[in-house]
């Protein structure tokens, strides 16, 4: 079994607990997930199969959107709702002054990521860390918020709508809008609706998928990477990118941009894989068949 489930994730669980049901499932051991979801929030949840396993990192790199909400005058220990409350505040603040602060945030800034966080540092978990009470400095990261679509008002809440870019902590960008608003802030709510390809109105609720209907569920590696251009090759380019071939013919090359990842396939339709033009040629980077 090869392929995708895009899997809606309940709160209350980790994205591991729905690896280990998948696995349970399939009896497959390879199965991973395409991007942690904490246990308070829910949504969408690419889980790969088999050889898509191999695909978890370009899935992964596509953009996200976040439905969240927002909880103003109050800031915890892990920016969200479950942690302890380490500071509350009255909230003053105008509806004009509230959008143009978040919409402020639009476009590429620098995130710091929380303490509660499954980055490593030194070989540990910054989560491990914050567990024993220990604050670390965090390296900032570079992202982008390609959209913010503020839902609703209802002081102290603000529900808003990202898409943003992968490694985006909305709970850090929830702390980062009360920090700015001189009152607080922390993430009430957390659901992702799309990841790349995978959206929210095509998911599968976990408790839905049993042994008999997976199957029914199962996207081929293919059409999961379908944002990149599909290209049919000959048998002898076929068998030259199977065995790992780079090819330099300038009479091929010209037809391809470079740096831009292509689907290969058969002439008879067969997915070989994914690959990439770069100065030196032509080469699969990832081989499906």
């Amino acid at each position: 079994m090869n392929g995708i489930v895009n899997v809606y994730k309940p709160e209350g669980i980790t994205s591991f607990d729905v690896v280990r049901k998948i696995r349970n499932i399939t009896r497959i051991k390879k199965v991973g997930h395409t991007g942690t979801l904490d246990p308070m929030a829910c949504g969408v949840l690419p889980v790969c199969i088999g050889k898509a396993t191999k695909i978890v990192d370009y899935i992964m790199n596509d953009y996200k959107i976040y439905k969240t909400q927002l909880k103003l005058g109050v800031v915890t220990d892990t920016y969200d709702r479950e942690g302890k409350i380490i500071s509350t505040s009255e909230v003053n603040i105008s509806e004009t002054d509230l959008k143009n602060t978040i919409n402020s945030f639009k476009g590429e800034i620098s995130q710091i990521p929380p303490m509660y966080s499954a980055i490593k540092v030194q070989g540990k978990r910054l989560y491990e860390l914050a567990r024993q009470g220990i604050e670390i400095e965090r390296q900032a990261r570079n992202i982008t918020l390609h959209e913010i679509n503020i839902l609703d008002i209802n002081l102290p809440y603000v529900t808003f709508e990202v898409k943003c870019s992968k490694g985006t902590y909305i709970r850090s960008l929830c702390y980062d809008i009360g920090t700015k608003l001189n009152c607080g802030g922390t993430m009430w709510y957390l659901e992702r609706t799309e990841s790349g390809n995978f959206k929210k109105n095509d998911s599968i609720k976990l408790e839905d998928i049993t042994e008999d209907n997976i199957n029914d569920f199962l996207i081929p590696l293919d059409e999961a990477l379908d944002k990149y251009k599909k290209i049919n090759v000959t048998s002898k380019v076929a068998k030259l990118l199977i065995n790992g071939v780079e090819i330099q013919n300038q009479n091929l090359l010209k037809k391809f941009e470079l740096n831009k990842m292509y689907r290969f396939y058969t002439e008879d339709e067969k997915f070989i894989g994914i690959g990439m033009r770069k100065d030196t040629g032509l080469k699969i980077k990832k081989l499906l068949l």
